[in-house]
């Protein structure tokens, strides 16, 4: 099956959402931005910087992060898009919102939006929140042989979780709240 834009938008466009769920957790917003290319669908991914104040340091992640006051989750997506990334997401075609995934460690409620940009990759120009900015190929998410259960470290403590080894050898595996974005995607389109 080859994912389009427009099928994503069909399969995203079912999800229910509760704008403001009243559970105690914080929110925040990330964006998951892909391109369409003729190798197929790519995908972006920040490696965090080191920074032992963040829970995250190190990681692999989506641009986005809190909720300003006045905001709306999609323009925070957008905002933190634009300050981690340097990349425009008016640009892009808006696909949808995925289901919205709670922190496992830590109280917080991510809600995640899709955009679209057609050919060439966007120019990434990354902010001190990051230490690399990447694309991965979503066949490449997507095989079973990447997927993997592995020990990473959270907080100094370890943790055995699931994850994907990506193609990109000096990168660190994929794992936590952007891993279970991922897995959501791709079972949603029956690529997983």
């Amino acid at each position: 099956m080859t994912l389009t834009f427009d099928t994503i938008c069909a399969t995203i466009s079912r999800l229910q959402h509760d704008e403001a769920p009243d559970d105690g957790r914080s929110p925040a917003a990330v964006a998951m931005v892909l391109v369409e290319q003729s190798a197929g669908l790519h995908l972006l991914f920040l490696e965090r910087a080191t920074d032992e104040r963040d829970p995250w340091s190190g990681n692999l992640a989506f641009p986005g992060g809190r909720v300003e006051p006045g905001e709306t989750l999609r323009q925070a997506a957008e905002r933190e898009t634009r300050e981690e990334a340097a990349i425009e997401l008016a640009a892009a075609r808006h696909l949808g919102r995925l289901g919205d995934i709670v922190g496992a460690h830590l109280p917080v409620r991510i809600a995640c939006f899709a955009y679209g940009f057609s050919g060439a990759l966007p120019a990434v120009t990354i902010n001190h929140e990051s230490r690399d900015a990447f694309w991965v190929n979503l066949a490449d998410l997507a095989d079973q042989r990447r997927h993997i259960t592995t020990q990473v470290h959270f907080r100094g403590r370890p943790v055995e979780t699931p994850a994907i080894r990506l193609p990109q050898p000096d990168k660190p595996v994929l794992w936590g709240i952007t891993y279970r974005l991922v897995m959501q995607f791709l079972k949603m389109h029956g690529l997983f």
